[in-house]
């Protein structure tokens, strides 16, 4: 049975919500991020915003100098969550095989579907429509056979658009695809096949599977697989969370030991908030530090059991920050991460002996 995928994608979502909650700000150039006075970063452009060129990741001071009238929102990641579960409720009128990506997209498998409903194609243009009526937000969907080919078609004719295509029309798709369009290419891997003059999908489709696992790895296996626009990911509803984390960006450099301890512990509380969310524990706490010159580095430990309370998570988070050399360096970002982690939602926490808790130096990973 050939599967009918339908690929949602919300068009400049954390910024649409921004002008939609404040008319003042529609129809002009805003981003949500933190201020170019304070070293942040673009996390999301409006439309109006990215004919000047600004997209997410962007430092906001490159942003302003692009556009000197942006109009700048902190994020509100509160009632973005609200309006993602307005919208996913939206899709569970339809299938319960849903795939959240972020919170602004998700896949959808409606090959069998609740409502007997032939054409994925109708499903999406319902559910577009639900979810202007109910956010007054707008929505791009991609339809096919795989996951692959939906995300590719809910990208071509965004804002507000919808693509479909057939599985007759896939592979012709593929063959006429800028490279650097595909999605699972970035920026390193498009200008490494550029430079083995693959440009297109047609291009990549002449190269041997082992020729692309010589080159990229692993990966090659997917590219060769995407050249013939085969993809057998299923869409998994539920699917398993890997990590949980949470980290802050300092406004100012951080090089006293009391400051890094304080903002560690509030990062630690924050972490542990999110983990209470998703009811989950986790074997492997990591840090994250990167210095005022960029450098990255992370620490981590593995423990026999899961943990995911406060006082456990803030002691290896101490721990794990004793066990770097700063060499005088300042901290301009702290983070913390569970992983390996334990989603039973009737685990019961365990208290490890004191020991654990300070385990020696040469254990430190």
């Amino acid at each position: 049975m050939v599967r009918k995928i339908i690929h949602i994608d919300m068009d400049a979502f954390y910024a649409s919500v921004e002008q939609r909650d404040n008319p003042s700000y529609r129809s002009l150039p805003l981003v949500v991020g933190g201020s170019p006075t304070q070293r942040g970063v673009v996390a999301a452009a409006s439309y109006e915003a990215r004919r000047y060129g600004i997209h997410s990741a962007m430092s906001s001071r490159v942003a302003i100098k692009k556009c000197p009238s942006l109009i700048f929102v902190r994020p509100r990641f509160e009632v973005y969550r609200a309006v993602s579960e307005q919208i996913h409720e939206v899709f569970a009128r339809y299938t319960d095989l849903i795939e959240p990506v972020a919170l602004d997209e998700a896949y959808l498998d409606v090959t069998q579907n609740k409502q007997n409903i032939a054409y994925a194609s109708t499903i999406a243009k319902l559910i577009r429509g639900a979810i202007f009526k109910e956010t007054g937000l707008t929505a791009s969907a991609g339809i096919s056979m795989n996951k692959f080919l939906a995300k590719m078609a809910s990208g071509t004719n965004k804002p507000n658009g919808m693509t479909v295509i057939l599985p007759e029309n896939a592979e012709a798709f593929v063959k006429a695809l800028p490279i650097e369009k595909f999605h699972g290419i970035g920026k390193v891997t498009a200008a490494k096949m550029h430079s083995l003059l693959i440009k297109n999908g047609a291009d990549l489709k002449q190269l041997s599977q082992q020729y692309l696992i010589q080159h990229f790895g692993k990966a090659g296996e997917y590219y060769y697989k995407i050249a013939r626009a085969q993809d057998d990911r299923p869409v998994q509803a539920n699917r398993i969370r890997k990590s949980i984390g949470a980290e802050t960006s300092f406004a100012q450099d951080l090089s006293d030991r009391e400051s890094i301890l304080l903002e560690l512990q509030e990062i630690a509380r924050t972490l542990k908030q999110r983990v209470d969310k998703h009811q989950a524990s986790g074997r492997t706490i990591t840090l994250k530090i990167k210095f005022s010159d960029y450098k990255q580095i992370t620490r981590s430990k593995t423990l026999l059991v899961a943990i995911n309370d406060l006082e456990t998570i803030e002691l290896y988070a101490v721990q794990l920050l004793e066990s770097v050399d700063f060499n005088s360096q300042s901290i301009r970002l702290l983070g913390l991460s569970l992983s390996n982690l334990d989603n039973d939602n009737n685990a019961i926490p365990i208290q490890l002996p004191l020991f654990e808790l300070f385990p020696t130096p040469n254990e430190m990973s």
